[in-house]
C-alpha cells in the first residue's frame, strides 16, 4: 500500500505523480468541500456533490441495471476508476487509475484507490479542474486508445417518439416525410426483434432488415441499428438453448442484470469461446444486412461480477467482449456505446452515451424523492450526468441523448428545451427523435438551424459555456433534490418495495406498450 500526503504531491515539480500499487491512500491536509463521484456506466450518476451521504437508490431491482452493484449500498463518497476532491480555494486533487478494475472512496481525511485484482498504474495531480482532467484523459488514451474519427454524425432515432411500437409501414413513412432535413443517420431503435437476445426480425418486418436498411439508403442517410447483444430476457430462444453461456453467482445461480421488457434481464459470459463466436457472427451479419451506424445498449451486462468461463477481472472480460465486436463491425462502421462501462469502452466505440435517457418530461417526484434515483430517464437527469462527463470529449464523442423541438406530447417549457439543445450542441452530438407529423413548420425550421449549427463553443467554468455570442450556465439543474423527509421516508420505502416487485413492473411494461400503440395508430 502506497501512502501520501497532499503535501508531496503540491510540492513535487508539475504537481503530479504516478504510483503503481493495489491501494493507494492520499491524506489531505484540509477538509474538502466537494466530492467528484464518477458513475460505473452510462446511466449512473456522475456528479460534484458535498460531502453528505446520499441516499440509497431504489428500486434495488434496478441495481444492475443503472449502477454498479457491487458498491449499491456504500454510503461514502465514491466512484468508478477515479474521485476527486475540490478545496476552498477552487483547486481538485484527482486521484484517477490508469487501469481497469479500480475503485476510488473518500474516507474522512483520506481519499483511497484500490483496483479490485493485481496492482495497477495511479494518476495523482493537484490544481485546476479542466488541466487536471485534460492530462488524466491524455493518459488514459495512451493506454486505451481513443476514437478515430473526428465528428458524430447527425442522427433521427426512432425510440423516443415510437418506442417498441415500431413497425415496417410506419418506418417508411416517417423516413420519406423527413425531406431534406439534414440528418446523416436513421436510426432504427428498439421494436424490430423477436425477443431481446433473439435478433431476428419480428412480425412486423415482413420484408426484412436488409430492405429497411436498403429503404433508409435510399434517402440518402446511412442507415442505423439498436440491438443489445450482452443481455437477453428470460424467455429467449438464446438463454433457453444456452445457458451456460450466462454469467452465474457462487451459488450457481443466474447473475441478475436487472429487469426490463417486462422479464428478468441476464448476462452472458463474454470470456466464453462460444459466446465470442456468437457474438462476432451477429455483427457480421448486421452489417451484411446494411446497417453501418450501430448503437449497442445494456453492455454493463458483460461487466458484472460473476463466474466466468475463464477467470479474469469482470472489466477486463467485457473489454475482451467489445474488442470481438468491434473487430467484426470494421473500422468504417461508427460503434455507439450505451449502458456501457466507460473506461473499458475507451478506444473501442466511437461514441458513448454519458448520461440516463431522456424524456418528455423534467423530473419526477416519485423518482428523483422518494426513489432518490438520479439514473432513471428523466431530462434533468440526463443533463446533470452528461455535463458532469465532458472530460470524456478527449477521448471520445460524448453522447447527452437526443433533443426536442416539438410540443407535441411534451411537458418540457420552452427554456427547458433549448437547455438540452444547448448542452448537444457542447457535446457536439446532435440526435433527436421528433416524428416530422408533430413538427410545425416553425419547429422544423428550428430543427434544421440545430441540425446545420457549427457555432463555436467555448467552455468558461465547470457548467458554464459561450456558445456563440450567448452565455448558456447549467449551474441551476445540477444538484441534486432533497432525501426523504418525514412522513416520505415512510412513502419512499413503500415505492420502492413497489419498484422491485416484478407483478407490478410488468402491469406497468404492459400499461406502456398501450400507449406507445395509441400514439402509432394516431399518426
Amino acid at each position: 500500500m502506497t501512502v501520501l500526503k497532499l503535501p508531496e504531491i503540491e510540492q513535487s515539480p508539475d504537481k503530479t505523480k504516478i504510483v503503481c500499487d493495489n491501494n493507494v491512500h492520499i491524506e489531505l491536509t484540509s477538509i474538502p468541500v466537494r466530492y467528484y463521484r464518477h458513475g460505473w456506466q452510462s446511466w449512473s450518476l456522475a456528479a460534484w456533490t458535498d460531502l453528505t451521504p446520499l441516499p440509497i437508490q431504489y428500486p434495488k431491482i434496478m441495481h444492475p441495471l443503472q449502477m454498479d452493484p457491487v458498491y449499491a449500498f456504500e454510503t461514502r463518497p465514491h466512484g468508478s476508476w477515479l474521485g476527486a476532491v475540490e478545496f476552498e480555494d477552487g483547486n481538485i486533487l484527482l486521484l484517477g487509475a490508469l487501469g481497469l478494475d479500480a475503485h476510488v472512496t473518500l474516507n474522512g481525511n483520506q481519499l483511497l484507490g484500490q483496483y479490485d485484482a493485481e496492482d495497477g498504474e495511479w494518476f495523482i495531480a493537484h490544481g485546476h479542474e479542466s488541466a487536471v482532467f485534460e492530462v488524466y484523459a491524455n493518459l488514459l488514451a495512451n493506454r486505451f486508445g481513443k476514437a478515430q474519427k473526428n465528428a458524430a454524425p447527425r442522427v433521427w432515432c426512432s425510440w423516443y417518439s415510437l418506442y417498441t411500437a415500431i413497425d415496417e409501414p410506419i418506418l417508411h413513412k416517417i423516413f420519406d416525410q423527413l425531406d431534406d432535413l439534414p440528418f446523416d443517420v436513421l436510426q432504427v431503435d428498439d421494436g424490430w426483434e423477436k425477443k431481446v437476445g433473439d435478433w431476428e426480425t419480428n412480425k412486423k418486418f415482413p420484408a426484412g432488415m436488409t430492405a429497411l436498411a436498403d429503404k433508409i439508403k435510399s434517402t440518402g442517410r446511412k442507415a442505423g441499428l439498436w440491438l443489445a447483444p450482452l443481455v437477453a430476457v428470460r424467455s429467449s430462444q438464446l438463454f433457453r438453448e444456452h445457458a451456460d453461456w450466462f454469467l452465474r453467482n457462487d451459488k450457481g445461480r443466474f447473475v441478475s442484470a436487472g429487469f426490463n421488457w417486462g422479464e428478468h434481464l441476464y448476462g452472458l459470459d463474454t470470456t466464453h469461446p462460444e459466446v465470442l463466436n456468437w457474438l462476432a457472427n451477429l455483427i457480421k451479419r448486421v452489417r451484411a444486412w446494411g446497417f453501418d451506424y450501430l448503437k449497442l445498449d445494456f453492455l454493463y451486462a458483460g461487466g458484472l461480477p460473476g463466474k466466468r468461463y475463464s477467470d479474469i477481472p469482470r472489466e477486463a472480460a467485457y473489454r475482451n467482449g467489445l474488442k470481438v465486436i468491434r473487430e467484426a463491425m470494421g473500422e468504417d462502421a461508427f460503434l455507439l456505446t450505451c449502458g456501457a462501462p466507460i473506461i473499458p469502452s475507451i478506444g473501442l466505440c466511437d461514441a458513448i452515451r454519458v448520461g440516463p435517457d431522456v424524456a418528455r418530461g423534467w423530473e419526477n417526484r416519485r423518482d428523483a424523492v422518494l426513489l432518490s434515483n438520479p439514473a432513471i430517464p428523466g431530462t434533468k437527469n440526463a443533463i446533470r450526468t452528461s455535463i458532469n462527463m465532458l472530460w470524456l470529449n478527449h477521448l471520445v464523442q460524448t453522447d447527452p441523448d437526443v433533443v426536442y423541438f416539438s410540443t407535441k406530447k411534451n411537458s418540457l417549457k420552452p427554456e427547458q428545451r433549448r437547455l438540452l439543445q444547448d448542452l448537444a450542441l457542447v457535446c457536439k452530438f446532435k440526435a433527436t427523435s421528433e416524428l416530422p407529423q408533430w413538427l410545425t413548420k416553425e419547429d422544423k425550421e428550428q430543427l434544421r438551424a440545430f441540425l446545420e449549427d457549427v457555432t463555436e463553443v467555448k467552455p468558461m467554468g465547470r457548467y458554464k459555456f459561450q456558445i456563440g455570442h450567448r452565455d448558456v450556465d447549467f449551474s441551476h439543474v445540477i444538484g441534486l433534490p432533497h432525501p426523504p423527509r418525514g412522513f416520505e421516508i415512510i412513502l419512499a420505502k413503500l415505492t420502492g418495495w413497489l419498484g422491485s416487485h416484478p407483478m407490478i413492473l410488468r402491469t406497468v411494461n404492459r400499461l406502456g406498450n398501450r400507449l406507445f400503440e395509441r400514439m402509432k395508430n394516431e399518426l
